[in-house]
Order: structure tokens, then C-alpha cells, then sequence
């Protein structure tokens, strides 16, 4: 970057910022201003990110820095490199402080930020500095964090429903004359299909695009720095740019959004796409606008492309469960991380890093997500998800390994999903209950539970479920505190009629399971 004295504005672009037309960038004169971008270690090692995360956020970065230089933007652009070196800043704060000293802007301007450790750690620098600091509305969003503090504004509990159908009306989306199409705001009842014993058949294909030179070199750096971090990236083929991101969009709304509905809580072994959008990592990266994805859907509804439980589903995902999510980290963050309202203590089990397990529907999820740095809603929240729930896991271990091992993960959307959603850490404040279910589950929708050595119709004995028994474990472990809930009232009733005999071999059986007896391949 050419000196330009008096800087006027230095703009903060973070990882998860590559927009162009980003509010931070309105106004924005190249005789004046300029862009910084940094990549820091802190960034991959807080939580110990996997190497497809890693290569998905670096490589991102870069091609975002192209573009901002081939619009004449100045830019000071900070590289990791493959080895440490001695003026590299392990922390964005640090490097971001040492600019600020040298660069001397009158004032920093950024898009607010999706992260509330990063938000406080930029915050307390620029102010240190004695620099003005202007934090611009995120236009990603169809909604502001002050739109949904309104919102939850007296409610004791907050429920995706009722925000979504107010969104539905305000943005006049899936409605005819004000009402909404096919004379129901919600079709999840009608998504929840699994694909039966004949399986998916043929998928549509992935959409991939092969690592170009810089993509290359940032694997070759990951490589080599980040050995030793989880998963692997022989796989590696997210989109990286806004092109290729539109690209996913075209081919998703083309392929899989017409099955999407149907199909999108079925599981099948060994098959780690199937019909989902593969799009949340673009979407987080803000290399899509979430606009332009609702409106893709729901143009391939009204052309007849796709049925509504489809356009809908999906579109509820987009316009109502990102903004919710959004939402509720920002209205209850700080303390929100510290959540643990199930007292959970276990540690996270060792093999979630490496995935070697006996239990075949985990073994499947954990190795596709360190292959991939990906798994879908369903593998998340009812396969590794319900386990954790289930053994009682301190939900900050597994919020920490939802962000470290997806490349999707961004903190203001994962922490709600993870402690909130899947672990009931927040006390029901999302959720009206906890998702809890047996192996049955699993088997049902498409687990590979033929080929387990466990059996999800057993409780108790050496062949006996790991999920189905700590399912009934975690009943009777919570059973005063569900008896409260009235979702609860016919599980908690199951409980009661269990002999003193079963629930006894039942504790046994989950203390060897959460002792680490069981599980472990």
C-alpha cells in the first residue's frame, strides 16, 4: 500500500467480512482511505481450528484482497506465513495496534463485527489509540440485532416461530395478498422424510471448484504450520469467491432445492451431501447476501421449480433461523458462552478429534466433518450433538469443537445452535425442551445402525446402544427438572414405570460409557 497522508478512514475488513458493497465501504475514496486485513495466528488456535476451516478462512481472505486490489482499493494486507517469523502479531488486537501507530488514521470504520471477543479486543485497541471508531449496520442481515431485542423485548422465552412469521410479513416473502402461500406459515411437518432401505439413490454431485495457485499456497501453509491441527484437505473444494459462491447458489436452487423439503433430516452412510445447500460457509463469509438467497428460492416456487415444503423450509433456515440465532447471541452475549443450566461436566471424548469410535453413526459423522469440515443439521444436532446432550458434556467443550471443526462456524451463529439448541445450556430460552431420543431415532431416519455393533432397540447389556442408554440415563438423571416440562410429561411417565432393577442396570451400564469404557475404538 502507496502512504496516504492525512489517512482519512481505515476500513477493518475481518475474515468473515468479504463484501464489497459492505457498509463499511460506502463513501469509501481511494485518494483518502484505505483497507486493512490481517491474518493472525489466534485466529486458527483459539479453539484449535481444523485445517479445512483454516484453508477456507485464509484462502477466502486472499482472494478477497485480489479483488479489493484489482478495484484500486489501497490495502494493507497482513500474510501468515508457512513458520512464524519474528514480526508476524499473534493477535489481530496486536497487529491492528502496531498499524494504528504507523498508519495514524483519523478514524477506523468497520462493518460490526460477528464475533464478541473480537469485538471487545477491537474496540479497547482503537479507543486505546486515541482514534475515533464507526461501527456501520451489517446490511447482510434482513434484520438488526436492535429489530430483535425488540422483538424478545418481555418474553421469557424466545421461539423462532414467532420472530419468523413476523419476518415472513415484513419482507412480504411466501406471502399472496398477505397471507401465506398454501395456507400455513411452517411445513416442517412435511420435511422430515428419511429415504427408506432402497437409500438416496443417485445425488446430484457437489459443487466443486478445484484450489487454484492461491488456494494452493495457503493449503501448503496449513500444512505445514497447522500439522498438527484435526481433519485433513484432500478434499478441499469450497467456494472461495464471490463467483464461485453464486455459482453453489445456481446449482443448489437447480439440483437439490426441489428435494431439499423432503429429505433435509434423512441420513444415509457414507453419503455426506445429499440434497442440503452446502451454502452456509459462503453465507457466513458474507460472499452471498442472505437476500438474494431467499429470493432464489423463492422465485424457484413461484416458477414451479420447486414444491413449497421445500422453498419454505429452506427459506425459513435463511430468513428465520440465522436472523433468530443472530439475535440471540447478540442480546445475551457475554454471559450466554458461561450458560451450563443442566450442570453438565463430562470432558469432551478424546476420539470427537480423530473419530475413531465404535459406534458406526458417530465414526460416520466425526470422520465426514474432519474430511469435509462439513455435516448437515440432522448429523449435527441428532448425531453428535444428541450424544454430548446426552453423556453431559459441559457445553463450553462443545461449543469449542462445533467452532473448530466447521468451516461454516462463526461464533454468533454456532454458539446459539450448539449450547443453546443442541445442548439445552441456555435452560430452554430456545428450545422448549431438550432433543433427546434413543438410537431408534438414528436407525430411523437412515443411521447406519445394520452395520453397528450396538443394537438402538437395547438399554442395558453389552450390546445395548450407547444413545438409547444414556437416553434413558439422562432421564432419570433430570427427572425432577423435565417433570416440569410438559413436552417431557410422556417420557418422564416412561421413566416412572421403570423397576428399581432396570434403572440400576442402566446407571451401570452409562458409568461405563461415560468413564470411557464404552465408545472408544
Amino acid at each position: 500500500m502507496k502512504p496516504i497522508n492525512p489517512l482519512r478512514n481505515l476500513v477493518v475488513v475481518l475474515g468473515d467480512q468479504l463484501d464489497l458493497d459492505a457498509a463499511a465501504f460506502d463513501g469509501f475514496d481511494p485518494t483518502l482511505d484505505a483497507v486493512w486485513m490481517a491474518e493472525v495466528a489466534e485466529e486458527s488456535t483459539h479453539v484449535g481450528s481444523s485445517k479445512q476451516r483454516i484453508v477456507m478462512f485464509l484462502s477466502a481472505m486472499r482472494h478477497f484482497a485480489q479483488a479489493l486490489e484489482d478495484m484500486g482499493r489501497p490495502l494493507r494486507y497482513h500474510r501468515m506465513n508457512a513458520s512464524a517469523q519474528p514480526s508476524e502479531k499473534s493477535t489481530l488486537a496486536l497487529q491492528l495496534q502496531a498499524d494504528l501507530d504507523s498508519l495514524t488514521p483519523q478514524k477506523v470504520v468497520m462493518t460490526a463485527p460477528g464475533e464478541h471477543r473480537l469485538w471487545q479486543a477491537i474496540q479497547a485497541v482503537v479507543h486505546g489509540s486515541g482514534c475515533a471508531l464507526e461501527v456501520r449496520e451489517d446490511r447482510h442481515f434482513f434484520t438488526t440485532v436492535a429489530d430483535f431485542s425488540a422483538h424478545a423485548k418481555g418474553r421469557k422465552a424466545l421461539r423462532l416461530e414467532y420472530f419468523y412469521r413476523e419476518l415472513r410479513q415484513r419482507f412480504d416473502i411466501l406471502l399472496d395478498q398477505g397471507k401465506p402461500v398454501g395456507g400455513r406459515w411452517n411445513f416442517d411437518a412435511d420435511n422430515r422424510e428419511s429415504f427408506g432401505p432402497q437409500g438416496p439413490g443417485a445425488v446430484p454431485p457437489r459443487a466443486c471448484f478445484a484450489p487454484d495457485a492461491i488456494t494452493q499456497e495457503v493449503i501448503a501453509l496449513v500444512q505445514q504450520r497447522f500439522a498438527h491441527h484435526p481433519g485433513s484437505l484432500e478434499s478441499f473444494a469450497w467456494p472461495l469467491t464471490r463467483a464461485q459462491a453464486l455459482e453453489s447458489l445456481q446449482l443448489f436452487i437447480r439440483d437439490r432445492l426441489p428435494l431439499f423439503g423432503r429429505y433435509e433430516d434423512a441420513l444415509w452412510p457414507g453419503e455426506p451431501w445429499l440434497y442440503h445447500s452446502h451454502l452456509s460457509a459462503a453465507l457466513n463469509l458474507k460472499l452471498l447476501n442472505a437476500r438474494e438467497v431467499v429470493a432464489a428460492a423463492e422465485s424457484a416456487y413461484r416458477a414451479g421449480h420447486a414444491p413449497l415444503q421445500s422453498a419454505e423450509g429452506f427459506i425459513r433456515q435463511i430468513l428465520g433461523w440465522r436472523e433468530y440465532v443472530r439475535g440471540i447471541y447478540w442480546t445475551h452475549m457475554p454471559s450466554y458462552i458461561e450458560r451450563n443450566a443442566l450442570d453438565a461436566q463430562q470432558n469432551l471424548p478424546a476420539w470427537f478429534w480423530t473419530g475413531d469410535t465404535d459406534m458406526a453413526c458417530l465414526k460416520d459423522a466425526i470422520s465426514q466433518t474432519l474430511k469435509h469440515g462439513y455435516a448437515h443439521h440432522i448429523q449435527r444436532l441428532m448425531v453428535t450433538g444428541l450424544y454430548t446432550l446426552l453423556l453431559g458434556v459441559h457445553p463450553k467443550q462443545v461449543h469449542e469443537w462445533y467452532l473448530a471443526v466447521y468451516v461454516d462456524a462463526v461464533e454468533w451463529v454456532e454458539l446459539p445452535n450448539t449450547l443453546g439448541m443442541s445442548q439445552y445450556g441456555d435452560g430452554g430460552l430456545m428450545a422448549s425442551k431438550p432433543y433427546v431420543a434413543t438410537g431408534k431415532y438414528i436407525q430411523r431416519m437412515g443411521g447406519p445402525c445394520g452395520s453397528c455393533r450396538y443394537n438402538p432397540a437395547l438399554r442395558e447389556g453389552d450390546q445395548a446402544c450407547p444413545f438409547t442408554t444414556l437416553y434413558w440415563d439422562f432421564l432419570i438423571r433430570h427427572e425432577p427438572l423435565l417433570a416440569q416440562n410438559a413436552r417431557m410429561a410422556l417420557q418422564v411417565k416412561n421413566v416412572a414405570r421403570m423397576s428399581p432393577a432396570q434403572r440400576q442396570a442402566v446407571l451401570l451400564r452409562a458409568q461405563d460409557i461415560q468413564a470411557g469404557k464404552v465408545g472408544a475404538a
